[in-house]
């Protein structure tokens, strides 16, 4: 790959206005400037420009991971962290860089008119410069977006189980969906606190909202009434359908003990029952 040359470097000193505006112009022909601020997507160009100049000026284009390239890489994480954050999509973001290739070879191509030798080795080290840069700020998009995409995973999981407070002593957990080991870890690390702040005697889980049981989803619940055991309190499953109950003696299951009623009322009933509390209607 042959050398940026000193006049390459001047040219993009030079014509870094005209540079920015062709930039802004191709990406807003793109579409990559949606949802963003016409004023801040114009200093990210110029700081961008910047920092590739000084880039090039005190590394190569062949070491990306030196230190003189620190600040551009720093630059472009921070870049794809926000497009993610934004809800734009990693083509968008790669085009950020993409779409400066057309100015600038453009730019190379007035400044070597007279040197066709020169000229395609400087088209060829600007872009598989500018490559180089486009996969790192797409390596960072995709690592930025698993960690938003993680994050409201976590949060969904928390608005999906609820601990709800019944009655004095009493807590309920009325469960929706599939369970599995993740979720399963989330039910009673919160259903385990609540149980320690409320100093609750009795939780009930619903299973209403789960589709089916099998063996590993009453492997799950038999680890969350244990550890409700460990904590002093007792634990009653309700919502127990007819077909779960034929599924639960179908695949042999042993829910070793653990008391199971149709429906969260009559949960609640039991629950009310065992802290000696009658409830009847008014007359």
């Amino acid at each position: 790959m042959a050398a940026l040359q000193p006049a390459t470097l001047t040219a993009i000193r030079t014509h870094q206005a005209s540079l920015v505006a062709e930039w802004l112009a191709g990406l807003e022909a793109s579409g990559a400037s949606r949802n963003l601020k016409a004023n801040d997507l114009k200093l990210q160009t110029e700081e961008f420009l910047q920092l590739l100049h000084n880039g090039l000026q005190d590394g190569d284009a062949k070491h990306l991971n030196a230190q003189a390239w620190d600040a551009a890489r720093l630059f472009l994480e921070k870049l794809s962290h926000s497009r993610a954050l934004l809800g734009q999509d990693s083509q968008q973001t790669a085009t950020f860089i993409f779409a400066l290739k057309g100015p600038l070879f453009a730019l190379l191509q007035r400044e070597y008119s007279e040197q066709p030798g020169q000229l395609a080795g400087q088209l060829l080290e600007v872009s598989e410069l500018l490559d180089a840069l486009g996969l790192h700020t797409i390596r960072t998009f995709q690592k930025s977006r698993e960690s938003v995409i993680k994050r409201q995973q976590e949060e969904l999981l928390e608005l999906s189980t609820p601990v709800v407070k019944l009655w004095d002593g009493v807590l309920a957990l009325p469960m929706i969906g599939t369970l599995d080991s993740q979720r399963t870890q989330v039910v009673m690390e919160s259903l385990l606190q609540r149980i320690v702040d409320t100093g609750s005697e009795i939780a009930i889980i619903d299973i209403t909202g789960v589709p089916t049981v099998d063996t590993l989803v009453a492997q799950h619940l038999l680890k969350t009434v244990t550890a409700i055991r460990l904590m002093g309190a007792d634990c009653i499953i309700s919502g127990v359908r007819p077909q779960i109950a034929q599924t639960i003696v179908y695949l042999g299951l042993d829910l070793q003990g653990v008391v199971t009623k149709a429906n969260l009322a009559d949960a609640l009933k039991l629950a009310l029952q065992r802290l000696g509390i009658n409830v009847s209607k008014a007359v």
